[in-house]
Formats: structure tokens, C-alpha cells, sequence
């Protein structure tokens, strides 16, 4: 494998977006460290990318040596970007416990777990950049989805948190927030029903550009970024009687 390579690690590499960008890297010329939990699904990316492009590994964000296997993975590709595409949601308006349990479990401990071990990689191997997916659903509480838009606003502020840590520390380490709208993934049963719904490969081109051009926030896209901007505006009185 070409040591002269940039290496990225991207969690959540299965399926969806996080398999769409692992692709497009890989074409790009980077080194990637594929990581997911269905490991004939990191078999078959690996497969189709160029020979030797993809190195993989099955890791459960939620799982206690889940923190090992990623710090492995990273130093086998030699990474200086990790980027976290691995959550879950779940439209859940009658408030069953267990959606909304397993949610707080991937896009919260999870997430802290993965992101919190990159941190250290990073802080002890001379930088690099962290990015994340949240979603625009951070902005406001969306009454269907109630966990998953509290886990992307603490993803939101957990990224800020850490950038200030990071410069606190004078480290090397840079982050980027990425927040798609509504993307035709399995995640949304391939957009059906939902508005304003992005072509998977468009957005995991901007996705791509947004982590190579070292951006710190990045709504994808315009009309995502002005509808965003219209929620910070509405007083909460008015936001809790709209209908999402």
C-alpha cells in the first residue's frame, strides 16, 4: 500500500451515506478504515473498492472494546481524518421506551465512545481531523423524533466542546460538523413520504468536499442551510404548537 496515502477511518461504513463516502475516499486515493457492524457488508465495500484501498473492521460503537478495535484500525491506515457516521433514528410519537433507549445508546455513548478515542489518537499522534454527521435535526426538538434530534444537538455541542478542549491544549486536531437534511436512505425508508429529500451520491460528494476543505460547520445543503437558519429564529412559544 502507498504510504504517501491520507488515511481516514469512517465509522459506520455499512450502508448508506457512511458506505457511499467510504467509496468516493477510497476513489480519491485516500486509505480508508471501513468500520461497522455487518462485516459481509465491509467484505463486500472492500471488494469493490481499488485493491488494497480499504482495510476493515467490524466495531460496535456500543460495545466496551469498541474503543480498542478503532484505535487499531487507525493505526493501520495511518489515519489523520475519522469520520463518524454511525446513529440511528427512529420516528417514535407514542414514546415506546426501547427505539428511543437504543437511540441514546448509538448517537450518545456510542458516539462519545468512538469520537472520545479519536480524540486521544489523535491528541498523541501529531493531530488530525475529526468529523462528524449530525443532522440539521439538532436545530429544534422534532416532536416524531424526539430522541434522535436531543442526540444530534449533543453531537453539535459535543464538537464544540472539544474544539474548544483541543485549542485549550494547543493539540492539533481540527473538526467538522456535518448536518444533512433528509438523504434517500434506508434510514428514511429511501425518502418516501418525506420532503425535500437528497440523492445519497450528491450528498456524499458534498460530504466529502466539506471533510477535504477542512469546513467546521456544513448544512448540506442550501435549502437545508436557509430552512435551519429560519428554526433558530422561531420563539419557542410558536416552535412547540407547529406541526412537524
Amino acid at each position: 500500500m502507498d504510504t504517501d496515502k491520507r488515511g481516514i477511518v469512517i465509522m459506520g461504513a455499512t450502508s448508506g451515506m457512511g458506505r457511499e463516502v467510504a467509496r468516493l475516499f477510497a476513489l480519491r486515493g485516500w486509505r480508508v478504515g471501513a468500520a461497522g457492524r455487518r462485516v459481509e457488508l465491509l467484505e463486500s465495500l472492500r471488494d469493490e473498492c481499488p485493491d488494497g484501498s480499504v482495510v476493515i473492521s467490524q466495531i460496535d460503537v456500543t460495545a466496551p472494546e469498541a474503543s480498542a478495535r478503532l484505535e487499531a484500525l487507525a493505526q493501520k491506515v495511518s489515519a489523520t481524518a475519522y469520520l463518524h457516521c454511525s446513529g440511528v433514528g427512529y420516528r417514535n410519537e407514542e414514546l415506546d421506551p426501547e427505539p428511543e433507549l437504543r437511540t441514546l445508546r448509538t448517537n450518545g455513548e456510542g458516539f462519545v465512545r468512538a469520537v472520545g478515542t479519536m480524540f486521544r489518537y489523535f491528541a498523541h499522534s501529531g493531530g488530525g481531523r475529526i468529523a462528524v454527521i449530525s443532522s440539521i435535526a439538532g436545530t429544534k426538538g422534532l416532536g416524531p423524533a424526539p430522541a434522535y434530534s436531543a442526540t444530534k444537538r449533543m453531537q453539535n455541542t459535543y464538537i464544540d466542546a472539544l474544539d474548544q478542549l483541543a485549542r485549550k491544549h494547543r493539540l492539533p486536531i481540527r473538526f467538522t460538523d456535518i448536518r444533512p437534511g433528509f438523504v434517500g436512505t434506508d434510514l428514511i425508508g429511501g425518502g418516501a413520504g418525506y420532503p425535500m429529500v437528497m440523492p445519497l451520491h450528491t450528498t456524499a460528494v458534498r460530504i466529502v468536499r466539506a471533510v477535504e476543505r477542512g469546513r467546521r460547520v456544513k448544512v448540506i445543503d442550501r435549502r437545508y442551510a436557509l430552512l435551519t437558519a429560519l428554526w433558530s429564529l422561531i420563539p419557542r412559544p410558536l416552535w412547540v404548537r407547529m406541526r412537524i
